[in-house]
């Protein structure tokens, strides 16, 4: 992950460089060489994602001064390099604070063990009335609704299961369990709320400089309290990402920045329709087309 844009901009390294001395541990070796498993694990993989969208962010801003974000917003973990991409967050005190969210959320994996599903060609409406039909309010919760006809659920592993049953019954298209390590974004990742609420509380936020678009409210939040409550709120309430696409797209939004890994968010800028270009950007050739806008 990272390894051209790594291997051509001295900048890169000097972040990867940052981060590791920030963290105290080797956190771009394992970005640059991986082992897969290691990526994937939720503590490692959150820090890991978050340094390398600062990093490219930071590029764009000494390559194209010129491009300074209006509106930022993230999905999931994405909300920390938004806040940080705004200027809410210094890089690396949210690095320090992705790095013990993700520790937190493993713990929590490890005590209440769930699991995630996929489900295409069902609305939200639908996926809410199947989560309440459902009658396992301790078990199963949406927890993404990221495009029209795409959402995902999330809870225990027999909660999941009859989401998915009840998701196929229902008529969805596909109903997939997902390659996690746990139930993100539902009522069993409330015991990392305790200690992320602590860190978050001790976080001097910045003044800002662009609006960000929150998870949990699909808008921006206007005072400080009100985006620390949200930070916190997050791991256990739905992603509501079509509505924040759809508030930046009423917002007038016309260029679409997806920085870190793969074009997921680009894909799902298409379906939902917005009028805006959206460029993903993770590697040298991506930046070349920023030359051209």
């Amino acid at each position: 992950m990272g390894k051209a844009l790594y291997e051509t901009y001295p900048l890169i390294k000097e972040i990867f460089e940052e981060g590791d001395e920030t963290l105290k541990m080797p956190l771009s070796k394992v970005i640059l060489e991986g082992p897969d498993e290691e990526l994937t694990r939720t503590s490692i993989s959150q820090p890991a994602i978050y340094l390398f969208s600062i990093a490219i962010f930071k590029l764009i801003q000494k390559l194209f001064p010129a491009i300074q974000p209006e509106f930022a917003a993230g999905l999931s973990l994405g909300e920390y390099s938004a806040l940080a991409a705004a200027g809410f967050l210094d890089p690396f005190e949210g690095l320090k604070l992705v790095a013990a969210r993700g520790s937190y959320m493993s713990q929590a994996c490890e005590r209440h063990p769930g699991a995630m599903a996929a489900v295409l060609g069902l609305s939200q409406k639908e996926i809410e009335t199947l989560v309440k039909e459902s009658h396992l309010p301790n078990d199963l919760w949406a927890a993404n609704f990221n495009a029209p006809g795409q959402t995902v659920i999330s809870g225990t592993k027999a909660g999941v299961e009859k989401g998915i049953h009840l998701a196929k019954e229902k008529g969805a298209k596909k109903a997939i369990p997902l390659k996690v390590h746990g139930a993100f974004h539902s009522g069993l990742m409330r015991s990392a709320q305790a200690p992320l609420k602590e860190k978050v509380e001790a976080v001097s936020l910045l003044s800002g400089t662009a609006k960000v678009v929150m998870n949990a409210s699909a808008k921006p939040f206007d005072t400080p309290q009100e985006l620390k409550k949200l930070m916190v709120d997050q791991i256990v309430m739905p992603v509501r990402w079509q509505e924040s696409i759809e508030c930046l797209d009423q917002n007038g939004v016309d260029l679409y920045l997806e920085l870190g890994c793969g074009k997921t968010l680009a894909g799902l800028n298409k379906r939902i329709g917005v009028k805006g270009e959206t460029v993903s950007i993770e590697t040298p050739e991506a930046l070349e087309q920023l030359e051209n806008l």
